[in-house]
Formats: structure tokens, sequence, C-alpha cells
């Protein structure tokens, strides 16, 4: 779950404030080496977050089917999803412009062929989409009434049986998360725990 700081105070708006300053960050995630271009103005820009990491390492990917990470930043969840399956077709989403393109540079800078970036605020970009399966590390920093609605609206985008999956920071909001969870699936489950973080998945029904 995003935690708001100096460096990341504008990420989750359209147009970031700050000049761009890029980084490359290199991490191995579920057995595969990924090269990923960041810049000031987007998440974690340093590193792959904990959180990040731990929804990668614990995600549970469909067959096949259109899989969607929403609130995408530089590309980490979605262009690992689509690495580990090339069967699927995965949709990165995010409302910050300079966080779009910097995931199209890498999807591009890791040879995937099965995963696109659309700009947008949640899911107005996927409406034409259902999706098997929706991922997000959250924008906590954007006010926990946009994560409710990431949640509630999601049910909306997605087929029978899909799965949601969100990475939440245990002290801020895990169990108001778990409630919103509730209310829009009925069901709700800890897929893994770590370093402070757990994965929630819900089912639709």
């Amino acid at each position: 779950m995003h935690k708001k700081s100096s460096e990341t105070e504008h990420y989750f708006a359209e147009h970031p404030c700050s000049k761009p300053s890029f980084g490359l960050v290199r991490a191995n995630l579920r057995g595969i080496s990924f090269e990923f271009l960041t810049a000031s103005g987007v998440f974690s820009k340093m590193r792959v977050d904990l959180g990040t990491r731990l929804l990668v390492k614990s995600m549970i990917l469909p067959k096949e089917g259109y899989v969607l990470d929403v609130g995408c930043g530089y590309g980490v969840v979605g262009i690992v999803a689509a690495a580990v399956n090339c069967n699927l077709d995965v949709v990165l989403v995010d409302v910050n412009k300079r966080a779009v393109w910097l995931a199209k540079q890498n999807v591009e800078r890791n040879n995937i062929h099965n995963a696109e970036v659309r700009h947008g605020f949640l899911y107005e970009p996927v409406k034409d989409l259902a999706f098997s399966c929706i991922l997000s590390n959250p924008p906590v920093s954007a006010g926990m009434d946009t994560v409710k609605a990431m949640v509630i609206e999601a049910p909306r985008h997605m087929t029978n049986n899909a799965v949601f999956q969100m990475v939440v920071r245990s002290k801020v909001g895990g169990k108001r998360l778990q409630s919103f969870f509730e209310e829009a699936f009925g069901n709700v489950s800890v897929i893994a725990r770590e370093s402070g973080y757990r994965v929630l998945m819900a089912y639709k029904k």
C-alpha cells in the first residue's frame, strides 16, 4: 500500500508537478529478471517496494483471459503477470500520465508482447473489457474514498469466478479494506502476509 511522502506526493495526480528525474530499477521477480525505467512523480522510484513484491510473489493468475493492473505505476505488477503467463492479455491502467508513459516504456524494455497500457481514472479506460483477474497496489495517498471505489466498482468489470487481489499495509486501514471486500464481493481472504503487508483476495461469485 502506498505511503505518502514528499517523493510520492503527486504520483496519483494526472500531471506530476516535478520535473522528471529518471532512474533504473532491476529486480528478480517470480524467477525472472526485469528492468524498469522509473522517474520522480511516480510511486517508489528507487526500488520495487515491499507491498508490490508481496503481491507479485503471491498473486494467483488465471490460465487465460484478461488481467487488469489498476493503478499500475511504472508497471511492475502487470508486466510480471504478463511475463509469467503469455496466454494472458494484461491491461495496465493509471491516472498519472508520467506513470503511463513509463509503463509503456517498460513493457517494451522487458519484451512483453501480451500487455497494453491505458491512461485514465480507475476503470474508465477499460469499460470495454471483462477481467478474469484484477490486481492492485492501491493509491492510499489519494484518499480512502478512491481506494474504496477501486474495490466496490471492481465486480462490474469482472467475469464470473474472477478474482480480485490487493496488497494492503496491515496497520494502515487493513481491517477497513477487508470490510470493503465484504461489501463488494461477500467474501475476503488473506492469501499472504509479510513485512507488515497482507494480500487480500475475493472471488466474484
